[in-house]
């Protein structure tokens, strides 16, 4: 009878053990299930958010004043810059070598716009906007060697010049860019693959066996070797500039990459350019309407700017920059409020 009293009891324990066991599991899968929902409600209402998907006008949230909000402030002269660039290179391109052979020489070579002739404009328009991010930061040393102190303030236009190196830069590296897909589609043209029928054929009625200039070989492999080091400098500096990347450099860091790596930019930018034109600079055939070809223009801003910078970095001129940026003036004049983005 006892025995038969304990078993019940045990089987009745082990009956109630099971029915809570099933009942907090359902509490679990009850309190997972509604994390879940309140993870989900919140994902959604980030994804939901009219700040994210704002695309057409009516989906602007009313409590938002679309004419107090700036359109791209800083972009609004680098912009235009580019565009006056642009447009004056495509000019002078377009009269050199699209209108001169059709006047002269009753040749119609409009074929040239698309490809050809932007892709002049292109490279020219790079290493100008190039050039411009650097020569600020030289003029403004120049400026503080000359009064002796750091304390004097820029000139406004310095100022503000120097505040949109960075819209600048990245302009730069976007027509550098394209300069390189252009190029890239040089042989997927049709015109070229006339042009190389006819070569071909040339060849054959002048019974030239091998075609090979080493002069012109060696002329290109070195050129193009240049072009693809600075672009590859100016996508590094363009990674640079992101906020989240910038962040995380230290000013040493970061100024070491955006002024002794953009220099070096400079540099293969500008030794691209001259060994292009290679022998160019010496034939009488390239000056067309006694103006000069469009690569000698471009070139003349940036060893403008690499010139000073080699001045620049003399050891004594180089020790008195160091000397004025911690502080020292050459004179006692009285001090006024520091300029910002002195430090270059």
């Amino acid at each position: 009878m006892n025995a038969h009293t304990d078993d019940l009891c045990i089987e009745e324990c082990d009956g109630i053990l099971r029915m809570k066991s099933k009942k907090s599991s359902r509490d679990h899968i009850h309190l997972g299930t509604g994390v879940q929902d309140s993870t989900l409600t919140n994902t959604a209402s980030q994804f939901l958010d009219p700040h994210t998907f704002a695309f057409e006008d009516f989906e602007c949230p009313s409590n938002v004043n679309k004419e107090n909000l700036g359109l791209f402030p800083q972009w609004h002269l680098p912009l235009k810059l580019s565009i006056i660039l642009s447009v004056i290179v495509f000019i002078y391109t377009f009269l050199r070598d699209i209108l001169h052979p059709f006047i002269s020489l009753s040749k119609n070579e409009f074929y040239k716009i698309p490809i050809l002739v932007m892709n002049k404009v292109l490279p020219v328009v790079a290493i100008t906007l190039l050039a411009l991010v650097y020569l600020p930061g030289i003029l403004a040393a120049v400026l503080q060697l000359h009064r002796g102190t750091k304390y004097s303030r820029f000139p406004n236009w310095l100022q503000r010049w120097m505040l949109m190196r960075k819209q600048l830069g990245l302009l730069s590296f976007f027509f550098a860019l394209l300069h390189a897909v252009y190029s890239l589609c040089y042989p997927m043209r049709r015109s070229y693959r006339y042009k190389l029928l006819n070569w071909a054929y040339q060849q054959v009625m002048q019974n030239i066996e091998n075609a090979w200039i080493e002069d012109d070989v060696w002329r290109m492999e070195i050129y193009v070797s240049l072009g693809i080091l600075s672009l590859a400098i100016l996508a590094l500096l363009a990674t640079t500039s992101i906020p989240y990347v910038s962040n995380s450099l230290n000013w040493r860091e970061f100024q070491c990459v955006q002024s002794k790596m953009g220099y070096c930019a400079l540099l293969l930018s500008t030794a691209h350019a001259l060994v292009y034109a290679w022998r160019k600079w010496a034939d009488l055939k390239y000056f067309v309407w006694y103006t000069p070809p469009s690569f000698m223009i471009a070139v003349v801003l940036p060893i403008i700017v690499l010139l000073c910078k080699t001045v620049l970095v003399l050891p004594w001129l180089v020790k008195k920059l160091r000397k004025i940026r911690h502080g020292w003036e050459e004179t006692s004049t009285s001090k006024t409020e520091p300029a910002e983005n002195v430090f270059l």
